[in-house]
């Protein structure tokens, strides 16, 4: 079991509004010898590891910060909020959900019409965002304006749990997994130099990525993020697009990334030599980091190494610990092997 990731899962952090992350990453850094830090005016945490070795390549390996999350939007004359998504989140979702609103953390719900109350025609629609509120409690405009005014992040409650032997359900996965497999590679002996790029705002546009790879012009780049698996009931062949328990996701191109043919190729070939389950998505679907940081300055050679997640982008994402396990293994093997391509 990786020793961050519920800590890390726990905290609140959206897009642009990283620091709760940042600042458990530095705590931890504070501790660790051969790492220097600087934080980017994007609020990127970029990282320095001395290796034993002057590494041949420039190596960035990178997760993001943020998770996906809500901000409220206006206040109602009523005490209730309108909030919209901060990232793709799908409004069906959030119903019903409770979440923590603001700095302070103020306990709310996710409210719509109810459902004995919908016509015909409203029962056949999708959830749109703009038919949901917030409800904090307040008892009129002037309360919720004072506790929650327009630009206040809403996040949902944090509720880590063990599902069985071997899985975590956890709002967050998205990419706090991410984040805690770079800090625990940079706790660990290192063959070479490399950068480790927290970054911040890729749920809204790849938006860190873009300025960290653009400032720190790697040679090379492992992006490491969470990815959808729809291993469900009803799912056939492709349509689950990979599965949890089957290990490290190795992809070959998503909507925004075509990735390095022969960084792909050494992924596989260390999987097997060293008896690592591994797997590729089997739909073109999703992207990250990748796919700012592979067209920086004079283009980077990328790879992303995902783990798959159940319900992506929702309240409660399911994992399992034997996939993060293989994934942080992996990453390992391919941050010295990389140096001899």
């Amino acid at each position: 079991m990786l020793k961050y990731i519920r800590e890390f899962c726990d905290l609140c952090a959206g897009s642009g509004d990283e620091e709760a992350v940042r600042s458990a990453v530095i705590r931890v850094l504070e501790g660790i010898c051969g790492v220097s830090w600087r934080i980017d005016p994007l609020g990127n945490l970029i990282v320095k590891k001395r290796g034993a070795n002057r590494a041949p390549h420039h190596l960035m390996i990178s997760a993001h910060m943020d998770e996906v999350s809500l901000i409220v939007t206006h206040v109602n004359n009523d005490g209730t909020l309108c909030v919209a998504p901060v990232g793709g989140i799908d409004a069906s979702v959030v119903i019903g959900r409770q979440v923590l609103v603001g700095a302070a953390h103020r306990h709310g719900v996710i409210g719509a019409k109810p459902v004995h109350l919908l016509s015909d025609e409203e029962k056949k629609q999708l959830p749109q965002f703009h038919t949901l509120m917030l409800d904090i409690g307040a008892k009129n405009a002037q309360e919720a304006q004072q506790d929650a005014p327009p630009g206040t992040s809403v996040y949902f409650m944090p509720d880590f749990r063990l599902l069985g032997e071997n899985r975590v359900c956890s709002k967050a996965i998205d990419d706090r997994i991410g984040c805690a497999l770079l800090l625990e590679l940079l706790e660990q002996d290192a063959a070479y130099d490399f950068t480790a790029a927290f970054l911040a705002q890729e749920e809204i546009g790849l938006r860190g990525a873009k300025t960290a790879a653009f400032a720190e012009a790697p040679d090379f780049a492992l992006v490491l993020d969470a990815t959808t698996a729809a291993d469900l009931v009803g799912a056939k062949d492709d349509e689950k697009v990979c599965t949890l328990g089957a290990g490290p996701v190795i992809s070959f191109m998503d909507r925004s990334t075509i990735y390095d043919k022969e960084l792909v190729k050494l992924a596989f070939s260390l999987c097997q030599q060293h008896g690592i389950p591994c797997q590729t998505k089997s739909r073109i679907v999703g992207g990250n980091d990748s796919g700012a940081i592979h067209i920086s300055r004079g283009g980077v050679r990328t790879l992303s190494v995902s783990l798959p997640c159940r319900y992506l982008h929702a309240p409660s994402s399911v994992a399992d610990f034997t996939d993060m396990d293989y994934c942080l293994e992996l990453v390992s093997l391919l941050a010295k092997n990389i140096m001899k391509v």
